[in-house]
């Protein structure tokens, strides 16, 4: 498993699942939309920890920087 994320994307993915979490469990986000955003914040998480994103090697994305050839 190859990163394919960049600093700069994985402190967005942080900063939206803190933000996420911060709003469900203060109520302002409830419900079935509430638990997605939570799930997706979950996800947001996870993927930034590790630096990598399924979907961004799906598609063929990549945010990390390019290396300098030797």
């Amino acid at each position: 498993m190859n990163k394919n994320m960049g600093s700069a994307d994985k402190m967005a993915r942080i900063a939206t699942a803190i933000v996420i979490a911060i709003l469900y469990f203060t109520g302002v986000i409830s419900g079935t939309v509430g638990l997605v955003l939570l799930v997706l914040g979950a996800v947001f998480l996870l993927t930034s920890l590790v630096s990598f994103c399924p979907l961004y090697s799906i598609i063929g994305l990549s945010t990390c920087p390019v290396e300098p050839k030797k």
